[in-house]
């Protein structure tokens, strides 16, 4: 059976794996999923899947890719399991015992974005306000890569402002980063692997084949293990707050070469339901985690944004604060981190401007007073009333994602205390 021609999704197979293991176990399986029927709502009414038309010159057409070299890991084989999407009696196989057939049948049966078409702020008339994007800015240009969207697709390979782009979502880890896709030199184009590590989506790229944890953005397995993509800066809100902020937006509205209503809002829910993070709080995954990689510092479920300067990373939990600014340090280095909702709206950037290090409070109506100046800025970190009016605040690279997935990335990672 060839699953990239079905188009199958994580979220409605996982659906029904998640609905038989609650009934069959009774949430005793920590891989599975407590009988909490409010928090599958929405996954077991999903829509029906995506399917698609592969354009023509898309790197994601099936076609030769490099063998991934199993004699170079820096993680067990064992603890890579490829979904099987219900298409064997097995729910999952591990990379170690895999065939090549079904290895190969599964390789992007989570369709990837490639060659992305964009349109105007409105043109996806199904995006609601409230619905979650992931923002990115090149050039004086911004983008806007809704969650329904990335929920069904994970990856989105572009190239913008002539930098080569990796946009990555993955549901089960509530993570969305957008990473450069040059590595030492070389650029890389990603596909599905339709694996997870440690709950997390596995990317592998075209040129050598190597498999990528996602959340991480570090080459596991194959030629380039030990590699690591370098995230960039990107912005998680409401799809209206981002719009406001930037009225001529270019929003993904299909895929070049006849897919241009792909995205025509039919088949793209939203999330697994409130409950899917009180669960992962309750350390139940969807697939198996090890307990020994879990850094009991914070609730695995707990939502936070990393923030990377250089090699220093710190991670700034996000789920106790409505609306703050959060002033740290990170590698030395002051940043700031922009928050509302709940860490659903979330930005962070440098705190020197123009040659002083400011300090921020939050102001309301998601606006933000630095101390030393007086001037008022926006999510956008753009000033306005105040005498540094006209000045942009730099955005610094961030990823977001539940805690989990984060300490796994990061082991010992320097958390943020105010």
């Amino acid at each position: 059976m060839n699953l990239f021609l079905l188009g199958i999704n994580r979220w409605t197979a996982l659906a029904a794996v998640l609905l038989v293991l609650a009934v069959a176990c009774g949430g005793s399986d920590p891989t599975s999923a407590p009988d909490q029927t409010d928090a599958m709502t929405q996954v077991t009414t999903a829509k029906p899947t995506p399917t698609s038309i592969i354009p023509e010159g898309s790197s994601v057409v099936p076609k030769i890719v490099p063998d991934v070299d199993l004699t170079k890991h820096s993680v067990p084989l064992e603890e890579i399991v490829f979904d099987t999407f219900g298409t064997t009696s097995a729910r999952f196989v591990p990379l170690s015992e895999i065939s090549d057939e079904l290895q190969t049948d599964l390789r992007d049966a989570i369709i990837p974005v490639d060659l992305p078409v964009y349109g105007a702020a409105d043109a996806l008339a199904w995006l609601e306000g409230d619905d979650l994007v992931l923002g990115y800015e090149s050039g004086g240009e911004t983008f806007a890569y809704p969650i329904n969207i990335l929920n069904f697709h994970e990856i989105v390979n572009d190239d913008i402002g002539g930098v080569p782009v990796l946009i990555t979502y993955c549901p089960l880890c509530f993570s969305g980063v957008v990473f450069s896709r040059e590595v030492d030199g070389q650029t890389l184009t990603f596909g599905n692997t339709s694996a997870l590590y440690q709950s997390d989506l596995v990317m592998y790229d075209h040129q050598t084949g190597s498999y990528w944890f996602q959340v991480a953005g570090e080459a596991v397995v194959g030629t380039l293990t030990g590699s690591r993509l370098k995230a960039l800066p990107s912005a998680t809100m409401p799809w209206a707050n981002w719009k406001a902020l930037h009225p001529e937006t270019l929003l993904i509205t299909g895929v070049e070469g006849g897919l241009e209503t792909l995205f025509d809002g039919a088949s793209y829910g939203n999330s697994f339901g409130n409950g899917y993070q009180d669960r992962i709080n309750n350390e139940q995954f969807a697939f198996p985690v090890d307990r020994d990689k879990l850094d009991g510092r914070l609730s695995a479920g707990e939502i936070v944004l990393t923030v990377e300067i250089g090699d220093a990373v710190t991670a700034f939990p996000l789920g106790d604060i409505d609306g703050g600014a959060i002033d740290g340090e990170v590698g030395g280095e002051p940043v700031v981190v922009f928050t509302a909702s709940g860490g659903l709206t979330v930005i962070a950037f440098s705190r020197n401007v123009d040659g002083q290090t400011l300090s921020f409070e939050y102001a309301g109506d998601g606006r933000f007073t630095d101390r030393e100046t007086g001037t008022s800025w926006d999510f956008a970190g753009r000033g306005g009333d105040g005498p540094l009016a006209g000045s942009r605040l730099e955005r610094v690279s961030t990823r977001r994602s539940f805690w989990f997935a984060v300490a796994i990335s990061f082991p010992g990672i320097e958390i943020h205390t105010p």
